[in-house]
């Protein structure tokens, strides 16, 4: 694999660059940067810019309205969007589903369900994990009973990331009992505004409404929005968890946080000297450092194999985490006392208080124990070990 980029490639990340630079709305950029909290219409706003373009969905066939474009072209993208302080699009949509739908979907969802993800005109949420089924999914039981043209489902959903703002969610549904368990799930298609669902918030430890319980008590389904054949829904499930894990290593988002990591570590004295002189800090800067660019190499393979993801999808997803986790507790340590006030009203974009010592210390408690859920989500990476075990090892 050449790791040099072309000519070509290189007038691409040009041709990126400019175009962010000039459309990127700077109160979107200012709240990423600052790690302020995003609003609906933030991620919605810059989502629509980009399609407008033809940019929003970099992985999808031309066929359906994507970009088609190379590997390293996403690659180059997702770099320049992650350093420009860009919302990453949201994924449950256009990353998540839409392959799922692309794939095994019928010629109706296609039609219809496509063209309103590329829009944003549908906000999708994703349910799979239930209280008790969150590791082992395969043990859920929200169950859908076939009842004319309809499914009839009833139970409920957790961690349903930023639900409160979903016109959709795709969830997996227990439609047969008397087989192994994974037999018996299907991939259902659900409207948020159908009676019978509601959505409760759980707020996080940062004080966040990120994450929601979402409940279903005799929803009608059409069965027109069941994806493929009924009691495959695992293979679709596993299908969709392959593309989720790939994304959730952010390299791009990473490295602007070890830019500013170490411009941080530079302006912070620590026994009269700045702290990025000192030897023991910047051999764990390093160490990030490495990591980080071993990450990048091992996405560009996993881009550039062309063929659905596999167990490679969980290494990237356990070393991405692994250095998300990292550059929060490093931006801690960094700041210093600075950083030691958990003061979660400094991530709204409107607040006015004072900073003290570096402009986003303020908020810097409140990321640092939102990122502790990264190596939980899209599968534990304890999980994701035993997968590699499996599938990699042969144990």
């Amino acid at each position: 694999m050449d790791l040099n980029y072309t000519k070509e490639e290189q007038a691409f990340r040009e041709e990126v660059r400019s175009f962010i630079r000039g459309n990127l709305p700077k109160d979107i950029s200012e709240k990423v940067l600052y790690h302020k909290r995003l609003a609906k219409d933030d991620w919605v706003r810059w989502q629509k810019i980009l399609y407008k373009q033809g940019w929003v969905a970099p992985n999808w066939p031309k066929e359906y309205g994507g970009c088609a474009w190379s590997p390293i072209q996403q690659h180059i993208f997702e770099d320049e969007c992650g350093y420009a302080g860009a919302p990453r699009v949201m994924p449950f949509g256009l990353v998540m589903v839409a392959p799922v739908i692309m794939n095994f979907g019928s010629k109706w969802q296609k039609e219809y369900f496509l063209p309103r993800i590329l829009s944003s005109e549908d906000w999708w949420a994703q349910g799979y994990s239930e209280p008790g089924s969150g590791s082992d999914l395969a043990s859920l039981k929200c169950k859908a009973v076939r009842d004319g043209d309809h499914y009839i489902v009833n139970g409920q959903k957790t961690w349903t990331t930023l639900g409160q703002h979903a016109d959709m969610i795709f969830c997996l549904v227990r439609t047969d009992s008397t087989v192994k368990k994974q037999e018996g799930i299907s991939f259902l298609l659900i409207d948020m505004k159908s009676p019978g669902v509601s959505v409760r918030p759980i707020i996080t430890l940062d004080e966040e409404h990120e994450v929601n319980e979402t409940f279903f008590d005799d929803v009608k389904v059409p069965a027109q929005n069941l994806v493929g054949e009924e009691g495959k829904g695992w293979t679709y499930a596993k299908f969709l968890l392959g593309h989720e894990r790939t994304g959730i290593a952010r390299v791009g988002e990473s490295k602007r946080e070890l830019e500013q990591l170490k411009t941080i570590a530079a302006q912070q004295l620590r026994n009269g000297r700045p702290l990025a002189e000192d030897p023991r800090f910047r051999d764990r800067i390093t160490q990030v450092e490495v990591e980080l660019m071993a990450l990048e190499i091992t996405l560009l393979r996993v881009l550039s194999s062309r063929t659905k993801p596999g167990p490679e999808a969980s290494i990237l997803k356990i070393k991405g985490t692994d250095i998300q986790q990292a550059l929060t507790e490093l931006t801690m340590d960094a700041m210093g006392p600075y950083a030691l006030p958990f003061r979660p009203e400094a991530r709204a974009a409107g607040w006015n208080g004072e900073p003290v010592g570096p402009e986003d210390a303020a908020s810097a408690a409140a990321v640092y124990f939102n990122y502790r859920k990264t190596s939980i989500y899209g599968g534990s990476n304890e999980i994701q070990r035993n997968i590699i075990s499996q599938m990699v090892l042969g144990l």
